[in-house]
């Protein structure tokens, strides 16, 4: 019986140091769950994929001058926002000084794409070889640049303006029948030595010199605002009075000033003296209706959606033609009835 009694005394205390030489493992094993993991060790967590990092557009836009140009804006900031592109923006006001401070601000903070409305066509090429030695590509967008050079760019995105201007001079062949008599031409072009303003211009001129009685009285640069248009218009007027028969206006806001400087003269415009512009905005459909316009030629600024794909594909690898033309069309008193209401800009 004492020997039975020894035996479980033994037997209990064997077990209760097997618990104990245990227990500091158990402690270090629930510790160790506890313990935050190595950073590169942690698995990802489900639905959240390693994404690559955005990709970077720095787009200097040449100014806030009209209305189309602020749709033009809207149209790539919210592309852009879609498309998951973060965007750079920088408003050189009309100066092309300007400009080159944005792109080399862009070139600083290493941007992947570099986009450019310019002002003007010409003093371009020594920037873009700047660009260029930095490794980033260049999109042109809306306006051209004129350079010897054209690999300093990968593309050109924007309207056929030579055939902008073509189109308005088919309609005034059209529009005003052949007369004995001088029929009195004025433009109001935009900013000097602007892509829109030389494409525009010389398109125009090349259809009506086709007929003699087709005469310019006057051209004269008007920066595209409706301000400087209608400024300019009063001085036509000044000058020609009723022999005006005809404006050709380079944009729709310039068209907008000289139908009011048109009205206080105590004309009609769009009968008195008839009405050609160029863009295709809100506004400017509105006067079609009116009859307060004849014809407005589409320039769409709703680049954004052709602007973020060429900086996908340009990323990708893939290669894209030197010029990218947005199709468009022309409105006159009874195709703006139906397309006013839904315009954007």
């Amino acid at each position: 019986m004492k020997n039975r009694f020894n035996l479980v005394t033994v037997l209990f205390l064997c077990l209760i140091g097997v618990l104990t030489a245990c227990e500091p493992a158990a402690q270090q094993m629930v510790s160790q769950a506890n313990e935050p993991k190595e950073a590169g060790l942690q698995p990802l967590a489900e639905g959240s994929p390693n994404e690559p990092m955005p990709i970077v557009l720095g787009f200097s836009q040449l100014g806030t001058e009209s209305t189309w140009r602020l749709a033009n804006t809207r149209s790539i900031q919210d592309a852009a926002n879609e498309a998951g592109i973060t965007l750079l923006y920088e408003n050189a006001e009309q100066s092309q000084e300007k400009q080159f401070e944005a792109i080399r601000s862009f070139i600083k903070q290493k941007v992947d794409v570099i986009a450019i409305a310019p002002v003007i066509e010409q003093g371009w090429e020594s920037i873009l070889l700047e660009v260029k030695q930095a490794g980033i590509p260049v999109i042109i967008v809306d306006r051209m640049v004129e350079m010897s050079d054209s690999s300093l760019y990968v593309t050109f995105i924007g309207s056929d303006f030579y055939e902008e201007g073509r189109k308005a001079g088919k309609y005034v062949k059209d529009k005003l029948t052949e007369s004995s008599k001088p029929l009195g031409i004025v433009e109001l072009k935009g900013t000097e030595g602007s892509t829109p303003s030389i494409g525009r211009g010389n398109g125009f001129r090349e259809v009506i010199q086709a007929r003699k009685d087709l005469v310019m009285l006057e051209s004269a640069y008007a920066d595209f605002t409706p301000r400087q248009g209608k400024e300019v218009m009063k001085k036509y007027l000044q000058a020609h009075g009723g022999d005006i028969r005809l404006v050709f206006s380079h944009n729709d806001d310039m068209a907008i000033g000289a139908i009011d400087a048109i009205e206080e003269y105590g004309l009609e415009p769009g009968k008195d003296i008839i009405m050609v512009s160029v863009d295709g905005t809100r506004q400017a459909l509105e006067k079609l209706i009116e009859g307060k316009l004849n014809l407005v030629v589409e320039c769409s600024p709703l680049l954004g959606p052709n602007l973020m794909q060429a900086v996908k594909e340009i990323m990708e690898g893939r290669s894209l033609p030197k010029r990218i033309v947005t199709p468009e069309t022309v409105f006159t008193e009874v195709t703006a009835v139906d397309e006013v209401e839904n315009r954007p800009y």
